[in-house]
């Protein structure tokens, strides 16, 4: 008879106590955000243009991935390596986390980007005259559709974007790191995962996928990034815990 397999480090119960486990989110979505973000508003000066400088897209995906992947084995044995409200929530609905602990790990994700869009504009002050102004005219890397899209998609297109991306990274997030089913290399499979569901849905929205990292650039991004900024915070949650309970349902039911 085969031996069953082993839970990883990052899946199993976390021993870690509640704020121990608050601080490496709110420090895993600062990594995710500085990396992902400030590779988008850094490495170009017009992240929106999907022509000759559309290759950006290929070093903001990386970025995203491979900032979720360096977190999830920095972090991940700590607070289960969520970095995202939307990958919380649809934790909880496959009862991986308790839905008590669920509002805790959203706030400390969502400080842990604002402070990151923070310190990247602040960054972004002492840069090349007027560069911080034209970014932040530019949306400051924010999610959006119509004038805000790069590939000029509309409204419809992000919403079943961020339901269908969001909803498919959750179930590779949930099948990777399951305590009986997962596997050491978790975070890999994440970070690839990330990275996909970004360069999958740049040109559509400039890709979320994570409401935190929505609400950190619309911020600095003006009206326009904070008028759409609902479907952001909305819709990825929504995909998730879509993922989750049926994650649940399918592969977890309750034991007879």
């Amino acid at each position: 008879m085969s031996s069953p397999v082993a839970p990883t480090a990052a899946l199993s119960p976390v021993p870690a106590a509640l704020p121990a486990r608050l601080v490496a989110e709110a420090l895993g979505t600062f990594l995710l955000v500085t990396a992902g973000v400030g590779t988008a508003l850094f490495a170009t000066g017009r992240f929106a243009d999907p022509g000759a400088q559309s290759g950006v897209y290929l070093a903001v995906a990386a970025a995203f991935g491979g900032a979720m992947l360096v977190g999830f084995y920095a972090f991940g044995p700590l607070s289960g390596g969520h970095f995202n409200p939307a990958v919380t929530l649809g934790a909880a609905a496959a009862g991986r986390i308790r839905w008590r602990d669920a509002g805790p790990y959203v706030v400390a994700q969502l400080v842990g980007g604002l402070v990151a869009s923070t310190v990247l504009t602040l960054i972004g002050t002492f840069g090349p005259e007027g560069w911080l102004p034209r970014m932040q005219d530019a949306g400051f890397a924010s999610n959006g559709w119509g004038p805000l899209s790069p590939g000029g998609f509309g409204g419809w297109a992000a919403v079943i974007a961020e339901l269908v991306f969001t909803a498919l990274f959750l179930f590779v997030f949930l099948g990777v790191t399951h305590p009986a089913r997962g596997t050491g290399l978790a975070g890999i499979a994440i970070g690839v995962a990330l990275a996909v569901a970004v360069l999958a849905t740049m040109p559509i929205d400039n890709a979320s996928i994570n409401p935190a990292r929505s609400l950190a650039t619309a911020i600095y991004g003006g009206i326009g990034p904070l008028t759409q900024l609902w479907a952001f915070l909305v819709f990825p949650a929504l995909g998730a815990l879509v993922s989750g309970f049926t994650y649940r349902a399918l592969f977890d039911p309750p034991a007879r």
